[in-house]
């Protein structure tokens, strides 16, 4: 049995650009630090991150960069079936699989694990009206 590590967060992100119709997660989403938390209160109040995503049918592509460091930005890439599964995840020493499940149109599950256990427990949500991501 794993053991479960992890930090909830909530993460308010701004549309950039190619915001598609086919799925409201489709786009650039930059991140909008007062709005965003974790739930042991330690988000860094500079954390700078900038994702990519793409919903195609039931896959989705990622893509982040992270440039709170501005010395040393670092980045994360993935594909994975939105099936609750699962899946390699590149470029982060805190976790190697992710796993992605759908809650509604509008919501994602993701929870980033290490060797089975989860590091990052995270809901994604659009906000339609705002065109903003939490």
């Amino acid at each position: 049995m794993s053991r479960h590590n992890w930090v909830a967060m909530g993460i308010l992100l701004a549309c950039g650009t190619g915001y598609a119709a086919d799925d409201p997660l489709n786009g650039t989403w930059k991140l909008d630090t007062p709005k965003s938390y974790w739930s042991n209160g330690k988000f860094p109040k500079n954390m700078s991150i900038t994702i990519q995503l793409a919903v195609k049918g039931d896959q989705i592509v990622y893509h982040s960069i992270n440039d709170t460091n501005k010395a040393k930005p670092t980045g994360v890439d993935y594909t994975a079936t939105i099936d609750g599964k699962d899946y390699p995840l590149r470029g982060s020493d805190r976790y190697n699989t992710v796993s992605v499940r759908r809650l509604s149109k509008n919501q994602l599950d993701i929870l980033e694990s290490k060797e089975g256990d989860v590091i990052v427990s995270a809901i994604w949500e659009t906000l339609i009206a705002s065109r903003s991501f939490l």
